[in-house]
């Protein structure tokens, strides 16, 4: 029906989020073989269907639901009642679809080897296509009904009641609906739309071969995203840390020109479909669909690629404390003490229940529900995807995919992915279907939230000097990669996208020069370039798999970086206040625009103002950071 409806289900795959939870006390399993791992620390799947019979029988009556929906064909003028079956019906099939999706798509997260799922998700996909070909008469037929007689039937017809929202941005977007033989024809390359993203997910993930790499103390390790991760991050060696960045980077530079060619044909389709739908631009077209003003995006990349110089100050000072001659990107999240601190996963979970307190009891009761069993899927086995997650299923409940390896990172990252799955409970529980999902425009707000929450509770809660700084550094380090990292990315795909869009050539040399350029301005003078980060944009799967999606990253930061000012920092009203619209914001699922959401929610993001006190906060971390480096004698 609406322009976006029917690649709802794959978006909300992408890009949002499931929780999963640990019982009895263990030790991290020091195996990659899943089946070696226990229960425990694994997704249970048997939430959403029993096995693979139950799915069949979904995929059936899909089937069937598909030939009621084609019966309303031409009688959704005749009176409302037509109107409100056909939208039931489309959200039974989103509902029913997304699940049957998502139980084989969460099959192939954990193993991208595992063919039958592979298959199995592309015969869901296959499916949807054909119901996006079916179905594509609906959208055109409901527009031409005159607005003010469907409002009177939504205003008459308790049915409609919930479609209120839905149906009125149907209308709004009426410009970009075409009539049902162009929707028709659109709709014959539904199965070929996400073809570029399969590839380069079983490029980046089935097919690629991390090469091994022996260490200073003799030790071998595989450069799998989890061991160069743990290698950067805890490795004291500069030159161990040199040859990790090789062995993982050597990987997508050698695939560089075949990287450029998936990337081409994602700006090629994009800049594709924002033409047949009569926008200007791939930017106009992918935010149109949220109401988002085009000047969000153009204001947050202005402003933060402006002022980065907290970043290069923050650079220049970790250089300094390393005692390093020169100062490279693997550099960046090598310890600047002698912290070696582990974090079991088990030990984790009651600081993150309890850094939520301002929040609420029933929200701390329903986040434990998240680590009673079955909705995390914690540690890195063999053919797992490799970062984070979390994916939501409506009437089930969200799955969280960690790579869990005990540092304080991921610590922070289990925190981010336990807020979004809060925001899908709350959701879930509060809207219907339609109204359920919220966009990623705001999908950021709670996990970013809560990251903040449990750095302020563990700020307060020890008083060991080494643990503080590095708390300190995690801080900034949460702001450069969900702030600034995510500005120069979307900067880049930006750019990449108006070459296509003015009819120029994208190869891997076209794409190296960009992010060459975009890389050192971001970066700094106290950065030094390594030749091989001119090909990250090879291995930033966001790029592939959700395009124009990562700015949202950095709104959302700024967005709760205003409401934990107000929770964490204001008196007893403004905290109360705070906390409600909090929780209103995310009960409320997508039941209005986001830019209106989060106005209620106390947050303006029309000016660079939420930007720029994000770029301060920056600033005053980076100078409390240089406070205690020098009262530790690192500088």
């Amino acid at each position: 029906m609406h322009p976006n409806a029917r690649t709802r289900w794959i978006a909300a795959l992408l890009m949002l989020a499931a929780l999963a939870a640990t019982a009895a006390l263990a030790e991290k399993p020091d195996t990659l073989v899943r089946d070696e791992i226990p229960q425990q620390y694994k997704w249970d799947f048997s939430d959403i269907y029993p096995g693979w019979d139950a799915w069949e029988a979904d995929l059936a009556t899909l089937e069937t639901t598909m030939d009621e929906f084609a019966a309303l064909k031409g009688k959704l003028g005749e009176k409302p009642g037509n109107l409100a079956r056909l939208l039931q019906l489309e959200d039974m099939m989103g509902e029913m679809g997304v699940k049957a999706l998502k139980y084989a798509y969460f099959h192939t997260q954990i193993d991208a080897r595992d063919n039958d799922a592979s298959a199995r998700m592309q015969r869901v996909q296959t499916l949807f296509a054909r119901y996006s070909t079916a179905t594509a008469w609906s959208g055109p037929e409901v527009l031409e009904i005159p607005q003010d007689r469907v409002m009177a039937w939504i205003d008459a017809t308790p049915e409609l009641a919930d479609y209120r929202f839905s149906l009125t941005d149907l209308f709004r977007q009426q410009e970009h609906v075409l009539d049902e033989d162009k929707e028709t024809l659109l709709s014959y390359f539904g199965p070929f739309n996400g073809t570029p993203r399969t590839i380069y997910q079983q490029l980046s993930t089935a097919d690629i071969d991390f090469p091994e790499v022996e260490l200073s103390t003799g030790e071998t390790l595989m450069m799998t995203p989890g061991n160069y991760y743990l290698t950067l991050t805890t490795n004291r060696n500069q030159d161990d840390r040199r040859k990790a960045f090789e062995a993982h980077y050597g990987v997508y530079n050698a695939d560089a020109n075949t990287y450029a060619a998936i990337y081409n044909a994602v700006l090629q389709r994009n800049w594709a479909q924002a033409q047949a739908r009569g926008y200007a631009s791939t930017l106009d077209a992918a935010l149109d669909g949220n109401a988002i003003p085009t000047s969000v995006y153009e204001n947050l990349v202005e402003t933060v690629r402006e002022n980065c110089a907290p970043m290069h100050r923050y650079y220049e000072l970790r250089k300094r404390a390393l005692g390093l001659e020169t100062y490279h990107g693997y550099d960046g999240s090598a310890s600047l003490l002698d912290f070696d601190k582990t974090y079991p996963f088990d030990e984790i979970v009651d600081p993150i229940i309890a850094s939520v307190a301002p929040l609420g009891d029933e929200y701390q009761q329903k986040m434990r529900r998240i680590f009673s069993g079955g909705w995390i899927d914690v540690y890195e086995n063999e053919g797992k995807r490799s970062g984070a997650f979390s994916s939501n299923i409506y009437g089930v409940h969200p799955y969280i995919l960690m790579n869990y390896n005990e540092t304080l990172s991921n610590f922070f990252t289990m925190a981010h992915e336990a807020g979004h799955a809060m925001h899908s409970v709350l959701s879930n529980e509060n809207q219907p279907y339609v109204n359920h999902g919220y966009t990623i425009f705001v999908a950021e707000v709670a996990s970013t939230l809560n990251e903040a929450l449990l750095l302020d509770w563990l700020l307060d809660r020890t008083d060991d000097p080494a643990e503080r700084t590095a708390l300190l550094i995690s801080a900034i380090e949460d702001i450069s990669g969900t702030f600034f990292t995510q500005v120069m990315f979307a900067d880049f795909e930006w750019r990449a996208h108006k070459m296509v869009e003015a009819g120029e050539p994208i190869t891997a040399d076209a794409l190296r020069a960009l992010y060459t350029e975009l890389w050192k301005d971001y970066q700094g003078p106290a950065v030094t370039f390594d030749e091989q980060y001119r090909d990250t944009w090879a291995r930033i799967s966001h790029f592939y798999t959700a395009p124009y999606y990562v700015y949202q990253y950095s709104t959302c930061y700024a967005s709760s970086a205003v409401l934990a000012a107000q929770i964490i920092e204001g008196d007893d009203d403004e905290r109360e206040d705070a906390v409600a619209r909090m929780l209103t914001l995310l009960q409320s699922g997508g039941n209005d625009h986001p830019m209106k959401q989060l106005q209620k929610a106390g947050v303006d993001l029309s000016t660079p103002a939420a930007f720029e006190a994000v770029i301060a906060k920056t600033d005053k971390l980076v100078s409390q950071l240089e406070e205690e480096l020098k009262k530790l004698g690192r500088l």
